[in-house]
């Protein structure tokens, strides 16, 4: 028995906020600070190295898990399923729902119940329940997703990954502009084809020295509530661990599944830096000694932002549905998922369509 992607479903909040739009902002140093650049210099350099433009946010009445819900109605559709039909729904995040203006996480119902009573399930065999695992969730709620269906005891699992990142951003770090909010979903089922299907994943956690490279602390504004925490990160470290890491990690699953560098036909990889996604493919091809082939790795960065959980299965699904020029993904393709994120952790998936 394998497991198969069958539909999947993206939210992409309605409110764009493009970089000039950064231009009034305080930007401090964490020592509170002010820096010497002007902040279009500073939103200049910033776009040189992310390849944000701009990004997206969530409408102030929806939170995390009404963006999830609309993703999940989406790829049920695209699945063709009945929803009372799943055994499972996943729904990965990091900070729960946090209304518009608030300050504090909300998980309880967890997001995936609350996806479940949005969608009007009533099957109380459909388990729902969420996963914290960093920017890599989706992808790992996926290969839970695989591990339910080969053990037996799932055929159809609902995995979401859904985030409202505007909300936990100190407005005093220039790493405010990196993220934003999204969902998207997708529907995994048992399937008896073995021309299709995940292929093989791989899965690590980096916790010696690398458990703090993300983490919450206090606004660079020395005058804020010292009580009040916002997401915060070593972004060096983290570039240098990502380039060190994820491609290991994506060449042990590759491997695992005896399946040829030449046959990738689409790298989807988590949308966090468009350097680093740049330079990550790079270093994979090389421990192949391959060239990178031309438009083998998506991007929706420059228009969407980092969305954290979401940014693969939204990518995926945006070029599944034709909507990103110049890509498209074929029966028969191999394309592997990749993330990594807080943990530190890292994953990758092969899959054949």
């Amino acid at each position: 028995m394998n497991a198969a992607i069958t539909g999947t479903g993206s939210y992409i909040p309605t409110i764009k906020k493009e970089n000039a739009k950064f231009s009034g902002n305080r930007f401090l140093n964490a020592d509170g600070s002010s820096f010497q650049s002007e902040n279009t210099v500073i939103i200049e350099k910033f776009k040189t190295i992310t390849g944000i433009e701009e990004r997206r946010y969530a409408e102030n009445h929806f939170n995390a898990s009404d963006l999830g819900a609309f993703a999940a109605e989406k790829a049920i559709e695209d699945a063709g399923i009945n929803p009372e039909e799943l055994d499972y729904i996943i729904f990965a995040h990091n900070f729960g729902d946090v209304k518009n203006d608030a300050i504090q996480s909300d998980i309880l119902p967890s997001l995936a119940t609350r996806v479940k009573h949005l969608l009007r399930i009533n099957n109380p065999n459909c388990v729902a329940y969420d996963i914290l695992f960093g920017c890599p969730g989706w992808v790992e709620g996926v290969i839970q997703a695989q591990a339910f269906i080969k053990a037996g005891i799932a055929k159809k699992v609902l995995v979401i990954g859904g985030e409202t990142l505007s909300r936990v951003v100190d407005k005093h770090d220039r790493d405010s502009m990196i993220y934003s909010d999204g969902a998207g979903a997708c529907i995994v089922e048992a399937s008896e084809s073995e021309e299709s299907g995940i292929i093989s994943h791989a899965s690590q956690t980096f916790a010696k020295e690398e458990a703090y490279h993300l983490y919450f602390g206090n606004s660079y504004d020395k005058n804020e509530d010292p009580n009040v925490r916002y997401i915060k990160m070593y972004g060096r470290k983290i570039y240098e661990f990502a380039l060190n890491n994820v491609p290991n990690a994506m060449k042990a699953a590759l491997d695992k599944g005896g399946i040829s560098i030449d046959e990738v036909k689409k790298v989807f990889i988590h949308q966090a830096n468009e350097k680093m996604d740049e330079a990550i493919i790079k270093r994979f091809y090389r421990l192949y000694k391959k060239p990178i082939p031309e438009g083998v790795m998506p991007m929706s960065i420059h228009k969407l932002g980092n969305s954290s959980v979401a940014t693969v299965p939204t990518l995926l699904d945006l070029v599944l549905k034709g909507k990103i020029d110049n890509q498209k993904v074929e029966k028969g393709d191999v394309i592997i998922l990749a993330s990594v994120g807080a943990g530190m952790n890292i994953n990758a998936i092969v899959y054949r369509y």
